[in-house]
């Protein structure tokens, strides 16, 4: 195998290059939490909102169907982004949900572009966190509203191998207690905040990923589920990796007693 070969398939055995792959892409709370957050923005039908972190498209996809506003997706994957395009053209919504590449710490668009900021685990993964809440605010206008779904610490001082084994097994994300995040709101500027943590459970947040999913979005989920069979039977290299992401029994307790999620909104002054 040449390195660059070797290179891609390291890039694959990750958490992102996983979901790129497969094309699943998912978040605490599911579409459910979607839909509270995109209440406590205000999005409606011609709102122009800006999803940060858009992966395959099934956020941004959502809220152009149901509220009937405009989207643009950014995603840092090419790969992702053909997911998201392919999902919006399924559904004949290639006018109004758009999308491209696009850095949460430098997004390319100008001051004010948009009513509604909108990202749901996405601020967790950027070293520079505060730099990606600055970015958030400086593209919404005057009057808009910010607002993220964020995996958080809902109870105080979890283990260090729990963090550990998140950090180690999803791409370096980094969770903030609901303090932590509303203190990056704050300092970026943003007023009138709403910060709302809210408790999981493993059975629980396996309902709100499914809830809300069409025929072809549960066809792209089995579809998924037979790669990554099949990647287990025949690629000793996924099997390993597959090992690696196995939590130990204190670690699988201790999860979702610990990590939950939180919607935080504010409004750009």
């Amino acid at each position: 195998m040449g390195q660059a070969e070797n290179s891609d398939r390291q890039d694959e055995f990750s958490y992102f290059g996983m979901q790129s792959m497969w094309g699943v892409t998912k978040h605490m709370g599911g579409l459910k939490a979607t839909d509270e957050l995109a209440a406590l923005c205000g999005i409606g039908r011609g709102t122009r909102v800006l999803e940060v972190g858009s992966g395959v498209g099934l956020t941004s996809c959502h809220l152009a169907a149901k509220f009937g506003c405009q989207v643009v997706g950014v995603d840092l994957s090419a790969r992702m982004i053909e997911w998201a395009t392919r999902r919006a053209q399924r559904k004949g919504l290639s006018e109004q949900a758009q999308f491209r590449i696009g850095d949460a710490v430098g997004l390319p668009f100008a001051e004010g572009s948009f009513d509604v900021v909108l990202c749901e685990s996405v601020t967790a993964f950027p070293p520079d966190k505060q730099k990606a809440v600055n970015e958030y605010t400086r593209v919404a206008r005057a009057g808009g509203m910010v607002g993220m779904n964020e995996g958080t610490w809902i109870r105080p001082d979890p283990p260090a191998e729990l963090v550990s084994y998140c950090e180690r097994t999803m791409d370096g994300a980094h969770f903030l207690t609901p303090d932590g995040w509303r203190a990056l709101l704050v300092k970026a500027g943003l007023q009138d905040l709403v910060v709302r943590p809210q408790t999981v459970n493993a059975f629980r947040q396996k309902l709100d990923e499914l809830s809300g999913l069409e025929w072809e979005d549960w066809r792209e989920r089995l579809g998924a589920t037979g790669t990554v069979l099949r990647m287990y039977a025949r690629d000793p290299a996924f099997r390993r990796y597959a090992r690696e992401l196995m939590p130990s029994m204190s670690n699988a307790r201790a999860l979702f007693y610990y990590l939950g999620y939180g919607l935080y909104v504010g409004s750009k002054p």
